[in-house]
């Protein structure tokens, strides 16, 4: 899988010669071929595209890269000069680069060895990445199966005594067990009065009986991200906790609703929205309904307040509405969706009704 195409078929339009990537995620997304950090650079030209990289993955990157030539940096021949040599070779006057990936350093470093003049373009491989191709989808939709196979397993060991980083932990091997690559993030597994932290890290704090737990997880296959979030009641659950809990999940299935290829970001937010705030819960629902997921767990769109652009059909996003009520407990219910042009498809099949252990 790879987009050398699908980016040299925009440069014309964008006004330039070539698409230089730097940072991991587009480098990937580019060429397919995974490297951590800066140890590799791709350029994609309007006729041809090159990959360059070091001793330590050119073996590898012969294996997965196609579609593009394959060129090493030595000693005295580096990144810079295997760019310059491109650069000569297409006559490159317009050279776009990620500006909002790349370094300062890095940046000064290109436009001192560069002929070409450098062009901030990070929009053209976000516009690109939001629409998911069939490989794309395939990909995301068994990283989405790894993580529910790893919930399903995980709700056998949630009981009282068991720690946030016991419960963290498990479900991190479970999803590399299942053939996970990586973890799309460190996941958040909160209880009680910490399922009030959003982002709260998994503690040596036990879960207790009447308790909720809130599991937000999700892992990397074939290069893409799943993204999910549970939270189940142990041994019992009060009313209260009931009322959060239905509120939370009637404001999802509100933005699920509303979600669709052409509504804004925020039409989607304010749907769900709409319904925690009838319930009162108006001001402990503080981040958005959800965001764009691919190559990055957090990528464009967002079903935000602050979007006010049309949503494109072929996008896949989070639907996470929540209600964090300090000191006590926080419920969030995550699915992820695909938007058409007439709805949108739910690829999380993992129950959400409220579960109590």
């Amino acid at each position: 899988m790879n987009h050398f195409q699908k980016i040299a078929a925009q440069l014309e339009a964008n006004n330039l010669d070539a698409m230089l990537l730097t940072g991991e995620a587009n480098r990937f997304y580019a060429s397919g071929f995974h490297s951590a950090g800066t140890d590799g650079v791709a350029l994609v030209t309007r006729k041809k595209a090159y990959y360059f990289t070091d001793s330590r993955y050119t073996e590898a990157a012969a294996r997965w890269v196609q579609g593009a030539e394959l060129r090493e940096i030595g000693r005295g021949r580096g990144y810079a000069a295997l760019i310059r040599e491109a650069v000569a070779a297409h006559q490159i006057r317009r050279m776009g680069f990620e500006d909002a990936y790349m370094t300062v350093q890095d940046w000064e470093r290109y436009r001192e060895a560069l002929p070409c003049d450098l062009v901030p373009a990070t929009d053209l491989l976000w516009q690109l990445r939001m629409v998911k191709d069939d490989e794309e989808l395939e990909a995301m939709v068994g990283a989405q199966r790894i993580a529910e196979r790893a919930l399903t397993d995980i709700l056998e060991e949630i009981r009282p005594g068991v720690t946030e980083k016991e419960i963290a932990a498990r479900l991190q091997y479970l999803m590399l067990h299942y053939g996970a690559s990586d973890m799309s993030f460190d996941p958040i597994v909160v209880s009680g009065p910490n399922g009030s932290l959003p982002h709260g890290v998994p503690s040596e704090k036990t879960i207790q009986q009447g308790e909720f737990v809130t599991m937000d997880f999700g892992c990397i296959y074939h290069g893409y991200c799943s993204d999910m979030t549970r939270t189940v009641a142990v041994g019992f659950a009060t009313e209260e906790m009931h009322r959060v809990y239905q509120t939370v999940l009637s404001a999802q299935l509100a933005g699920i609703a509303a979600a669709r290829a052409g509504r804004t970001g925020r039409e989607v937010d304010g749907a769900a929205r709409a319904v925690i705030e009838a319930a009162g819960y108006g001001e402990r629902f503080g981040h958005s309904f959800g965001h764009g997921v691919g190559v990055e767990i957090h990528e464009a769109p967002n079903a935000s307040p602050m979007n006010d652009k049309p949503l494109p059909a072929g996008a896949v996003i989070s639907a996470e509405p929540g209600i964090y009520l300090p000191g006590k407990m926080g419920v969030r219910i995550e699915d992820v969706i695909l938007l058409t042009e007439t709805g949108c498809r739910n690829i999380t099949k993992a129950p959400k009704d409220l579960l109590v252990l």
